[in-house]
């Protein structure tokens, strides 16, 4: 079973928050807000926090730049994962993936389940990997930003999370690009 190990030691991750919406502004955004408090109850450090429309380019032009900027290591996005024409955070980050994380998405929806029942159907999240960062994409409620970040990412997000987690994997996420020896 998953449990903390106290023989290892903490290390903080920096993370970029991106809402995607039309309609949101820092005043209100709430979905936004539970993420970086969250964040930094964790002992992690918000690096960046952005609002963008649901555009796809715009969105796969900020994800290059986070994903290009070294004091950037995970992209948490809350927002346009739904199935209105207007949701287009799964195919912006899609394009942006050199590896997909299938089984962040299929957790988060299997967590969802017993809360909103076959509604979770409608949640596109989605998780990659990106040059050496993460990337994931949350629905666009403080529920559901609650729900990944509380029962996935702060634990995956953890240096000390047995058996196993996502930061002790970043010193080797590129090395494919390293000449052979």
């Amino acid at each position: 079973m998953s449990k903390i190990d106290g023989d290892r030691a903490f290390l903080p991750v920096n993370i970029a928050v991106l809402t995607v919406s039309d309609s949101r502004t820092l005043e209100n955004d709430t979905s936004g807000q539970t993420l970086v408090d969250r964040i930094t109850a964790a002992g992690h450090k918000v690096v960046d926090r952005q609002i963008l429309p649901d555009d796809k380019d715009r969105l796969i032009v900020q994800l290059r730049a986070w994903i290009a900027d070294p004091a950037v290591d995970v992209v948490i996005s809350t927002g346009g994962t739904g199935l209105t024409g207007r949701d287009v955070t799964p195919e912006a980050f899609h394009a942006v993936y050199e590896k997909e994380i299938a089984g962040f998405g299929e957790l988060f929806r299997q967590l969802s389940y017993p809360k909103i029942g076959t509604s979770t159907i409608q949640s596109r999240a989605t998780g990659g990997l990106a040059h050496g960062t993460y990337l994931f994409a949350l629905p666009g409620s403080p529920g559901a930003c609650r729900d990944g970040w509380d029962d996935i990412l702060c634990h995956q997000l953890d240096a000390r999370h047995r058996p196993c987690n996502l930061v002790e994997l970043m010193p080797r996420l590129m090395e494919h690009l390293k000449p052979a020896d």
